[in-house]
């Protein structure tokens, strides 16, 4: 197959139904979305032999065509809605159904040609859905924590019945978490060689282990880029704007914010770097992104070359001995 002859699928997702859109005649077709029309699915794009296929990310819905477009070793890219949707903007298509939403995911593939991942294997998914879950529980106690001085007299016990009991939810998943990494050898390593760097506790070593598979695969432009915490220009003309950080993981950048923030305070690299950066004059906020992005870039380089803290430190202190 020439380089002009290329197929690129979309497929637009939904609880119910699968949109299919191929190119380069951009024909398509509607399945369901369980068993037997996700095994019709693989066998049709078999066939086809599609350069890349393209999915949006739905909170899951697309996990099960996902995987089984992998399996069947068909190349696939789950992608951010976001993304398409301005793509979408770009080209004109303001309209948006089902079945345009598969088009522009086919043309999206074929013009930004987003680079196909492996999915999670069935462990993986499980930490992620139980991480998912503790950010839920976490979420749901603020809220009813900031009732507390509002509500009525008459729910407040009902109100801290509920709060004791997502305490508890939360309490148990942790322990799930925690056995879940215990039982994983390959995972509990990993866990002790991230935990071994000062400031880094459990939730940001189970959140990177869960969300963040390509650390120590990237480069450190790429990893920082990926996460969100890369500074991007915003220059025209004479004018030059501030630089500053978007897209990429939140949920992975809310966890790495608090541990820098405690990174700053207990790491002595990072300490160094962030008083040295507010000396300079640089605004806290500011000072704070850049260590967050140093940090990981220390822990990217540790995934890499499987070093300790203590080994990392010693080899960087060695490079800066003249």
């Amino acid at each position: 197959m020439t380089e002009n002859t290329k197929v690129h699928v979309g497929i637009d997702v939904s609880k119910a139904h699968l949109d299919v859109s191929v190119g380069p005649h951009q024909a398509s077709w509607q399945v369901e979305n369980n068993l037997a029309g996700i095994g019709e699915l693989v066998q049709k794009l078999s066939e086809v032999r599609p350069a890349l296929i393209v999915l949006e990310a739905t909170g899951g819905y697309e996990m099960a065509a996902a995987g089984a477009l992998a399996l069947a070793k068909l190349p696939v890219a789950v992608v951010n809605p976001r993304q398409v949707r301005d793509f979408a903007k770009s080209l004109g298509r303001l309209a948006k159904t089902d079945r345009i939403d598969a088009l522009v995911l086919a043309r999206f593939g074929e013009a930004v040609q987003p680079e196909p991942r492996a999915l999670a294997d069935a462990q993986t998914q499980q930490l992620q859905a139980i991480l998912g879950r503790r950010r839920q529980l976490i979420e749901m106690l603020v809220a009813e924590n900031n009732r507390l001085h509002l509500v009525h007299k008459d729910v407040l016990v009902n109100l801290k019945d509920h709060i004791a009991w997502l305490e508890q939810s939360l309490d148990n998943l942790d322990k799930d978490l925690q056995d879940l990494l215990k039982n994983s050898p390959i995972w509990h390593e990993k866990d002790d060689l991230l935990r071994s760097v000062p400031g880094v506790g459990r939730v940001l070593s189970t959140t990177l282990l869960a969300e963040l598979p390509e650390l120590g695969t990237l480069n450190r432009k790429k990893i920082a880029a990926l996460v969100g915490v890369a500074p991007y220009n915003c220059d025209s003309g004479k004018m030059h704007g501030k630089r500053a950080i978007w897209g990429g993981r939140a949920s992975i950048r809310s966890v790495l914010y608090m541990a820098t923030l405690s990174a700053t305070r207990c790491n002595p690299v990072i300490r160094a770097f962030y008083e040295r950066l507010i000396q300079a004059g640089k605004e806290a906020k500011v000072a704070l992104v850049a260590c967050m992005r140093k940090l990981l870039t220390i822990l990217n380089a540790m995934m890499r070359n499987q070093k300790h803290w203590e080994s990392a430190l010693a080899i960087t202190k060695t490079r800066a001995t003249p």
